[in-house]
């Protein structure tokens, strides 16, 4: 993409590492001015032998160096950030939050960019890092010195879905007018987050509870496709805005009262140039208003751009656009040669390299290379202690999700959610005389990314114990536990081609396995022809994970959506509970497949269904737009 000259507003945004050169064209066709994109030092520094930050920054910019790509040297990186969104954990910590930011914000200058700056959300941020805005409106932002510019690092076009709840939308006609109410105080950079939100392929949801999908109800869609309204509209949007270029970067704006509910803000240059915006923020009535000696039409809640002080080209309420209208309709792609492969629970436990008294944290034990732990115990019962009906068996959990197995036989799940992680499963406990074999498979859905001390966020099991029994509670919380990270079909590799082909499958008619818990699946498919996006509709299945050519696809999951979907208004100030959709629905049926992850033939789809479906019914579908 051209880099704009320093004068220039620019138009932001976070993408996914995915189809780029598609997405940025279409990204530079709908207005915007330069991409921006998060490099996670999490994610480039996994293990704890240094979790150094200053080291991760050093080594990032300097391989932009080595590569001249910092505008200082000739190259497109206008701008960097150090840190994301730090300021209120800073201010939690106190003394030792704001030591360390200022130590940030020091190194990171320090590195000689020739760039500058940001923080975002960080209102103490020292010069010569400028602090930024972070939100669903920034208009009432301000940075914390007057020569610092007003900078909106994420403009939220919508926001993130967790399994279990609605989807986000956010309509276009408040986003515009969020866009230009900062525009006409002074803002002179907008970044959307997001202009395309992506997937998040493998396990990298974070959350905890948040989909495979990070659709964010963006301009472009998660697939790569055009979301209309949204993305035409903002389109018009960014046209007007460069109209005003020229008036915008040379004068504060001057604001006038239009009525109660209405201002005008005008920008003027010393050559003469004028541009005006007309606001109007009455949530309902539309307003007739006069300016220059002319009378305008303002629907509510909306604001009309003026490149020339005189003539409208752009309102934010007022949408041209078509409405997009997207299916998911069938491929000519079938899946054939399902085999099955149950998941060993029988020899859990017996060659554990973990034993311990008490039950231990999760990811402590995983250190995040598996979502799944088994937490395995036997406990003995004398046949008096046994009634006429079946003990019950308890769990007590941090989250997020759990399996429970007694004497190899499936005794039932439970589940948190993303408001309430924690949960008790208690259940029947098919319990006989002598020794029982108790395993419980907890599951994590995502781990935290927001918030302090991530070290006291517990995943797992936390406590186990009987009732019901002729001696009444009977407490296995610290009995000797073993454990076992992750599936023993993880262990095999089942995912890749290669894995998936030395192992002992079975052919057997899926229809009689719908209910089987615990089981692997294994088909393979052609890849259908066209040029539309794929995904797997997983309609039939429960909850578990998919992989197709070793890739994972993600974590899939069943779980329908709780919410309020009625009407949505575009007028008012935005939250997320305004504007949902898909009630009563799946919050994720389709999972995205990359062609470019697609061989012509066989490509090997692989799945680990952990509550029982029918895989005979898992399809490959296109996503089509008109």
């Amino acid at each position: 993409m051209e880099t704009s000259s320093v004068s220039k507003l620019f138009i932001l945004f976070f993408t996914a590492l995915l189809m780029w050169e598609d997405l940025i064209r279409k990204a530079k066709d709908g207005g915007l001015d330069a991409i921006d994109t998060y490099v996670f030092w999490n994610g480039h520094e996994p293990s704890p032998g240094n979790r150094a930050m200053q080291g991760f920054t050093q080594k990032i910019v300097q391989m932009m160096k080595n590569e001249k790509l910092f505008a200082s040297q000739g190259g497109p990186i206008i701008l960097s950030q150090i840190e994301n969104e730090y300021g209120p954990e800073s201010k939690a910590l106190g003394a030792a939050g704001h030591a360390y930011m200022n130590w940030a914000a020091k190194m990171a200058v320090g590195l000689n960019t020739g760039v500058p700056w940001v923080m975002c959300k960080e209102d103490d941020a020292p010069d010569p890092v400028i602090n930024a805005c972070n939100g669903f409106y920034c208009d009432a932002f301000s940075p914390n010195k007057p020569y610092k510019p007003t900078l909106w690092t994420e403009a939220w076009s919508g926001w993130f879905t967790e399994f279990g709840g609605a989807n986000h939308q956010r309509p276009v006609q408040d986003l515009a007018f969020a866009v230009a109410r900062f525009i006409q105080k002074g803002g002179s950079y907008v970044n959307y987050y997001m202009y395309h939100g992506g997937t998040n392929f493998g396990r990298t949801a974070g959350g905890p509870f948040i989909t495979t999908s990070y659709d964010y109800d963006a301009p472009i869609d998660e697939y790569g496709l055009l979301r209309q309204p949204k993305y035409g509209h903002l389109k018009e949007l960014h046209k007007a805005i460069k109209l005003c270029e020229h008036a915008l970067v040379s004068s504060d704006p001057t604001v006038t009262s239009l009525g109660t509910y209405e201002q005008a803000h005008v920008f003027s240059s010393r050559q003469g140039g004028c541009a005006a915006f007309l606001a109007n923020y009455h949530t309902n009535s539309a307003a007739r208003v006069m300016f220059n000696n002319r009378r305008y039409n303002l629907p509510p809640w909306s604001i009309s751009i003026l490149p020339d002080c005189k003539n409208v080209v752009f309102n934010t309420a007022t949408v041209g656009v078509k409405t997009s209208q997207v299916q998911m309709l069938p491929t000519n792609s079938k899946m054939f040669s399902w085999e099955t492969y149950d998941e060993d629970i029988s020899s859990l436990g017996e060659s554990s390299r973990i034993v311990a008294p008490g039950l231990l944290e999760q990811i402590n034990v995983t250190r995040d290379t598996s979502d799944y732990l088994w937490y395995t115990t036997s406990v003995d019962i004398n046949p008096s202690e046994l009634r006429g009906q079946k003990p019950t068996l308890n769990v007590n959990s941090a989250g997020h999700a759990l399996h429970v197995f007694v004497n190899g036989e499936f005794s039932g799940s439970a589940f948190g959610t993303r408001e309430n992680r924690r949960f008790t499963f208690s259940g029947p406990a098919n319990l006989r005389g002598g020794t029982n074999r108790i395993a419980l498979l907890s599951v994590a859905v995502g781990l935290p990314n927001d918030g302090l001390h991530y070290e006291n966020w517990n995943t797992g099991i936390q406590g186990v114990y009987l009732t019901g029994l002729n001696q009444g509670k009977k407490d296995l919380t610290w009995q000797k536990w073993s454990y076992q990270v992750g599936l023993r079909g993880e262990a095999m590799n089942l995912i890749s081609p290669h894995g998936a082909s030395s192992a002992e499958w079975t052919r057997s008619s899926l229809a009689t396995r719908s209910r089987q818990s615990m089981t692997w699946y294994k088909a393979y498919f052609n890849a259908p022809g066209g040029d539309e996006p794929l995904a797997l509709d997983m309609r039939s299945m429960g909850k578990g994970q998919a992989w197709i050519n070793g890739k994972s696809l993600g974590r899939y999951w069943m779980a329908y959506a709780k919410g309020e979907c009625g009407t949505c208004s575009y007028s008012g100030t935005f939250r997320p509970p305004k504007c949902q959709t898909g009630c009563g629905q799946p919050t994720q049926r389709w999972y995205h497949v990359p062609r470019s992850w697609l061989k012509p033939t066989q490509n090997l789809l692989v799945v680990f269904e952990e509550l029982g479906g029918d895989a005979s019914k898992i399809s490959l579908v296109r996503r089509s737009v008109s």
